[in-house]
C-alpha cells in the first residue's frame, strides 16, 4: 500500500519550499456531512490534520471559550514553578461583583474577601465556568485584570494563535475581545498536549463549593464516548459554542465550534460531527518511534549520509472511503553542512495520497551526531557539489 517510503529521496541541493511545514494540514475528502454550527473546526490531534472547517479563521466572541487562554497563562506559570496549587487568591470586591453571585453571570460563588486556593479556583473555573476565579487569578498574578490581558495576548503569540485577542480573563463582552475558531482548536490542542497533570481537571463531572453543587457544563462528557475536555461558551454576541476532545483507540479528535442557537443543538451537533469523524477516517502509522525513515546527504561530515527520523511515530489520516496508494519523499536544503547534532532538524517527509495533494508534512531530525569530516573529504564534498552545481 506504501510506496516503500523508506527509500527515501535522495538528491542534493533540494530547496525547501517555504509552505511545506504546515502547521494545518488541508482537510482530505471523505463523505461529506452538513453542520448547523457557522463557525466550526475539527482536527485529528496526532496528525494535525482538518478533517473540517467551515468560517474557521473568523473572529468571533469567544465567551467562556476564551477562558483557555486564562487557564494556559495559569499552567505555564504551574510547570514553571511561580505559582503552586496551595497559592491562595483573595476574592475582591471586583472580582465578587463583576463575576460573583451578584453578577448573575457563570460563577463558582466563592465568598467575598475570602482567599481560595488555587487547586479550587481552577476547578471553579474548568468546571463551573466561575468568572469570579478567573478574575481573583487574573489580580492575583498581574494586579489588574487589564494587564492579565497583557500577558494574555503576549502568550497567544508565542504560542502561534495568530487570530485572537484578548481585553479580559473571563469572555464577558468587550470591544477587541475574540478569537477564531481554529485558534480555539489549536490552543486546545496545545494544552492537552503541553499540561497533561493539569488537563485532567476537564473530565472532572462535577465540583461544589460554598455548599453549591454545579455540574460540568461540556455536554460531550455525558454524551459522547471518550470525551475528556475541554470547555463551553456562551454570550448573546456570539451563540452556544464548545470545544470539545474525545479519545477512542489511541485516536484524539479536537471540535471548536460556536454560533449554535442553544444548548441542546450544541450538544446534539457535537456529538454528531464526533461520531462521524470517527466513521469516516481512519489512522495509518507510517513509521514507528525511533524508525529511521530515511537519509539525507552530508557535506563536509565524517560520513557521507545521515540518518532521519521523526519526533515520535508518524502518522497520516485517510478517508475509508478513499484509500489509495501513497508515496513519500524527503526534501531537504542540501547537501547538509556538518558538523550536525543529534535531534536537529534537517529535513521534511511529504506524504501524499494519490490525486490529493499534500496529506502529510512533517519535520525529520538527525538520528546520529555527525562530525566534521578530515581535509580530503570536505575537499571530495566541494568537488561534488561544484558538479552537482554545474549538471
Amino acid at each position: 500500500m506504501f510506496g516503500n517510503p523508506a527509500k527515501a529521496l535522495r538528491i542534493g541541493r533540494l530547496l525547501w519550499v517555504a509552505a511545506a511545514l504546515i502547521a494545518w494540514v488541508p482537510g482530505l475528502r471523505a463523505q461529506s456531512i452538513e453542520t448547523r454550527a457557522p463557525y466550526v473546526i475539527m482536527i485529528d490531534s496526532d496528525t494535525n490534520t482538518v478533517l473540517l472547517e467551515k468560517n474557521s479563521d473568523k473572529p468571533v466572541p469567544p465567551a467562556s471559550l476564551s477562558k483557555l487562554m486564562t487557564l494556559e497563562v495559569i499552567f505555564q506559570a504551574l510547570e514553571e514553578g511561580r505559582l503552586g496549587l496551595d497559592d491562595l487568591f483573595h476574592i475582591s470586591e471586583n472580582a465578587w461583583r463583576k463575576g460573583g453571585a451578584p453578577s448573575r453571570g457563570s460563577t463558582m460563588f466563592a465568598k467575598l474577601n475570602s482567599d481560595v486556593a488555587l487547586s479550587d479556583l481552577l476547578r471553579g473555573i474548568i468546571v463551573q465556568s466561575g468568572n469570579d476565579a478567573c478574575i481573583a487569578i487574573a489580580e492575583g498574578m498581574a494586579g489588574t485584570e487589564e494587564a492579565f490581558a497583557t500577558l494574555l495576548n503576549v502568550r497567544a503569540r508565542e504560542i502561534e494563535l495568530t487570530n485572537s485577542n484578548f481585553r479580559n480573563s473571563t469572555g464577558l463582552p468587550e470591544t477587541d475581545h475574540y478569537m477564531s475558531v481554529r485558534d480555539m482548536a489549536k490552543l486546545a490542542r496545545h494544552i492537552i498536549r503541553t499540561y497533561p497533570e493539569y488537563y485532567k481537571y476537564f473530565a472532572e463531572p462535577e465540583f461544589t463549593w460554598n455548599n453549591i453543587r454545579q455540574f460540568n457544563r461540556n455536554p460531550l462528557l455525558r454524551e459522547a464516548p471518550g470525551a475528556d475536555g475541554l470547555k463551553t461558551g456562551h454570550i448573546q454576541e456570539s451563540g452556544y459554542g464548545l470545544v470539545g476532545s474525545t479519545l477512542r483507540d489511541g485516536q484524539r479528535i479536537i471540535l471548536a465550534m460556536t454560533g449554535l442557537n442553544s444548548i441542546r443543538q450544541r450538544a446534539d451537533e457535537a456529538r454528531k460531527l464526533i461520531d462521524w469523524a470517527y466513521r469516516a477516517f481512519e489512522q495509518i502509522t507510517v513509521f514507528e518511534v525511533g524508525q529511521t525513515v530515511g537519509e539525507a546527504r552530508v557535506y563536509g561530515g565524517d560520513k557521507r549520509w545521515v540518518k532521519l527520523q521523526g519526533d515520535g511515530a508518524i502518522k497520516i489520516l485517510l478517508p475509508r472511503a478513499a484509500r489509495r496508494r501513497m508515496t513519500a519523499h524527503i526534501v531537504y536544503n542540501g547537501p547538509v553542512l556538518a558538523p550536525i547534532e543529534q535531534g536537529q532538524r534537517v529535513a521534511e517527509l511529504r506524504v501524499r495520497v494519490e490525486e490529493g495533494g499534500v496529506n502529510l508534512a512533517v519535520p525529520l531530525y538527525s538520528a546520529e551526531h555527525i562530525g566534521q569530516g578530515r581535509l580530503h573529504q570536505r575537499a571530495l564534498d566541494a568537488a561534488l557539489d561544484l558538479l552537482t552545481r554545474w549538471w
